[in-house]
């Protein structure tokens, strides 16, 4: 078994290798400066672009530069604001619920502990990894549509863990080295986006020779 596991963690590394340079310094596309907007944005990009969150974010930050002001944020102005996001009233409370929890129970400053994160209002494990990641540079794998559809399709999760982001996430951390999985779980983001879309550009591909869904085709 350890060497089966061994065989497959190597496999893995030589796909993210060349998934790395088919997509150099990969990182998230939300703009940021810190980890307060980072996480409100990603709370934003649920269900969205992130070029269009991108798109909301210069003004939302502009008159909500801190916790402590989106907290007392009127909740009308709110969503008016957010409103080309979608969602906009469910996005609206998880933003105001979020900075609450973050003055009342963390100073002020977004926590980077995993069950600090997800215990805020609007943020599961896969915002809590994108912010840990790549505002606290701490280990993530986040997962979210693009990550499960490339990861299943390559046959580095299986179809059934495919269908559970968790039972992803713990599966792809098996396969890399930590200080990998940020860029790992980014790669894949722009691989879904840009070829494997959900009618793959197959012939775009830098890893079609590893791929379990090509070689069905």
């Amino acid at each position: 078994m350890a060497v089966r596991s061994a065989s497959l963690m190597k496999d893995a590394v030589a796909v993210f290798d060349r998934l790395d340079v088919q997509h150099p310094n990969a990182w998230t596309e939300l703009h940021f400066t810190n980890p307060y907007e980072l996480l409100a944005a990603t709370i934003l990009a649920a269900q969205c672009t992130d070029a269009r969150v991108n798109q909301v974010t210069p003004a939302l930050f502009k008159k909500y530069p801190a916790p402590a002001q989106l907290a007392r944020a009127d909740v009308a102005q709110l969503e008016t604001m957010i409103h080309p996001t979608g969602f906009f009233r469910v996005k609206a409370k998880s933003l105001i619920g979020m900075a609450n929890a973050v003055v009342d129970e963390h100073g002020g400053e977004v926590p980077s502990d995993m069950d600090a994160l997800v215990a805020l209002s609007g943020v599961g494990r896969k915002t809590a990894n994108v912010v840990r990641g790549h505002a606290f540079n701490l280990p993530g794998f986040p997962v979210d549509r693009h990550v499960l559809r490339v990861a299943t399709r390559i046959g580095l999760v299986s179809a059934k863990a495919g269908e559970d982001a968790v039972k992803a996430e713990t599966r792809l951390m098996a396969l890399l080295p930590p200080d990998r999985w940020t860029r790992a779980s980014d790669t894949l983001i722009l691989h879904g986006r840009r070829i494997c879309k959900p009618k793959p550009l197959c012939d775009r591909c830098s890893i079609w020779t590893s791929c379990a869904y090509y070689r069905r085709q």
